[in-house]
């Protein structure tokens, strides 16, 4: 079979890349085109473009790159038709991925188009889910409550786990200490998380290098390491450099599992890294900022009450958030003190995230090869739930 497969930024590539190793699991002769970063690459992708070009977030920082992202949905569409593939899979950035799902379906290509991680119409664009089957034929779910939102609308969505459970930062118990005995780390660990995107490590990094500088006045014989992706790397050490601060930079989905595994705090961009932390009990503190516009819009559209999925999992706060102003050096610095001494909210998180774990189906789901099954099945013709 011939894969088409497109991420459209470094948390999709890492579920690319794992479906990607499923399907081959699953069909011996799998041969895959697209866009996807690193890891898809490793698996044998040979990507369109560099998806650190498509890595944008917020209507302020989307709009000077549109231009630039039709023509990248024009390219994408002729690729299509050149490869002439079995199924195309996106996987998540929806906004992208819509434009191109609704492109091929107008060329009436008959390829079978699958995506990949649902929108979150259960915080925004709630009409989205009505629309949705006439541009896809199966959707694939990361949470158990998704696919009610669309089953009604006539699109077949299946829920198959979230891969996060099956990466190596759960299977690698046996690691724990890895990290720090390569590294020659015999004190405690930090770990700074700014995002994956250049707008997110622009606006995180300065307050959570800041952090760091006040932490260290009080806590001198500690470790900070930052796992980065090669999207950002550039960006992220040459601030880190001019800081004058002793951080770590790690690259690689190795080094970042094992630093997650020997972890003993962290400060983390919301996002799927959120649940990784949840996952191997890090207590840790979401902080996030995004463009007074962008504030204004979300506060106007979004319908949530929190940011950070564990805390949207669990329907209540159990991970602080500290958002816009609020994301202040000395405000996220008093909750890691508190972790330090484990004082509340650390006893919430412990009990929290032995929740998460069982909400996303840990032990019992192997989510990538769900999701590779579901899709074998589609381009086959047979009956998919």
């Amino acid at each position: 079979m011939k894969y088409y497969l497109i991420a459209g930024e470094p948390s999709g590539d890492a579920l690319g890349g794992r479906l990607m190793e499923a399907l081959k699991a699953q069909d011996k002769k799998a041969q895959f085109f697209g866009i996807g970063g690193d890891i898809m690459q490793a698996q044998g992708l040979k990507s369109l473009f560099n998806i650190s070009e498509l890595s944008v977030m917020g209507l302020a920082e989307v709009i000077p790159s549109i231009p630039k992202i039709l023509r990248r949905i024009r390219e994408t569409v002729q690729n299509i038709q050149d490869v002439s593939p079995d199924v195309i899979v996106t996987i998540d950035s929806w906004s992208f991925s819509a434009r191109i799902h609704k492109k091929i379906r107008r060329l009436q290509l008959g390829i079978p188009q699958v995506h990949y991680v649902a929108p979150q119409v259960w915080a925004w664009k709630k009409k989205r889910a009505r629309t949705m089957y006439k541009y896809i034929d199966l959707l694939l779910t990361l949470f158990p409550n998704e696919p009610r939102y669309f089953t009604p609308y006539h699109l077949n969505a299946v829920f198959v786990g979230h891969p996060v459970i099956e990466s190596m930062i759960v299977n690698g118990a046996q690691d724990k200490g890895k990290f720090k005995a390569q590294h020659k780390i015999k004190n405690n660990l930090m770990l700074v998380l700014p995002g994956s995107r250049h707008n997110e490590v622009e606006r995180l990094l300065p307050d959570f290098l800041q952090t760091v500088r006040l932490m260290q006045q009080e806590h001198s014989d500690w470790t900070y390491v930052i796992p980065t992706v090669s999207t950002v790397a550039a960006h992220v050490k040459r601030m880190v450099d001019e800081s004058g601060l002793p951080i770590k930079i790690i690259e690689g989905q190795e080094a970042r599992h094992l630093a997650f595994l020997d972890a003993d705090v962290a400060i983390a961009a919301s996002g799927t890294v959120a649940l990784e932390l949840a996952i191997v009990n890090v207590p840790h503190i979401i902080a996030y900022k995004v463009p007074k516009l962008t504030e204004w819009l979300a506060r106007r559209f979004l319908h949530i009450q929190y940011v950070n999925l564990t805390n949207i999992l669990l329907g209540r706060e159990v991970v602080p958030e500290l958002l816009q102003q609020d994301c202040e050096p000395h405000n996220i610095l008093s909750y890691i003190k508190k972790f330090i001494a484990k004082q509340q909210p650390y006893g919430r998180q412990m009990e929290g995230f032995e929740k998460v774990r069982q909400l996303l189906g840990m032990g019992k789901q192997t989510p990538s090869a769900n999701a590779a099954k579901a899709i074998l099945k589609l381009i086959k013709h047979e009956k998919v739930d």
